[in-house]
Formats: structure tokens, sequence, C-alpha cells
């Protein structure tokens, strides 16, 4: 079991901004600016790469609820950026999707 399924079983607690049927938000607990959330989808999709044909109104979901925390967050005015790390190069350290939000500060591209 992933760190984030304990998280949606309520096996470790997580300070949670949203949630509906199919995703839950909530915040990093090592943010990399003033507004960093993850948003995931409840059912187990290890990683974009292995996302199905199946999955895509799940994954337009995600990205529709992140939009929405966002918003709800106050960063959407002045501009917020998403991230999925894909794989061990790519950043990612928990195999369960997620979408990172960040915002509340200017991003420099391309990150570090």
């Amino acid at each position: 079991m992933t760190l984030f399924e304990k998280i949606l079983a309520r096996e470790i607690p997580a300070d949670i901004v949203f949630e509906d049927e199919f995703c839950l938000a909530f915040r990093d607990i090592s943010p990399q600016a003033p507004v960093h959330v993850l948003c995931i989808p409840k059912s187990p999709i290890p990683r974009i790469g292995e996302a199905k044909e199946s999955d895509q109104a799940l994954l337009g979901r995600l990205l529709v609820m992140a939009a929405e925390v966002a918003r709800r967050e106050g960063i959407a005015e002045n501009g917020y950026r998403l991230v999925i790390n894909n794989g061990p190069n790519g950043g990612e350290t928990v195999p369960h999707l997620h979408v990172h939000l960040l915002g509340g500060r200017p991003l420099a591209w391309p990150p570090g």
C-alpha cells in the first residue's frame, strides 16, 4: 500500500483541501511554494506513463479538480504550475499518480 493509499484510507493524516468521489487534494508536507497541493485520483494509477485509455475521464477530472483547488487557494488569477513526475528520473517518489499544484509566488522556468 502506497503512502497516498494510506492517506486515502485515513490511516495517515493529511491536510485535505478538496475531495470528491474520484479525487483527493491535500497539502504537501514539504512545500516547494507558498501553495503546494497534491491532487491524486482515488483509483490507484501508478504513474501517468501507465494510464490507460479507460482512465481518460478520471485524468480529465484530476486536472479540472486541480484548477478548482487553485481558485479556492486564491492563486488562479496570478498563475500557478501543474507538475506530473513520471518514474525515478522524472522525480517520482510515490508510485501513485499525483499532480503537484504550485503557486503563490513567481516560478522560474526551467525548474532547477
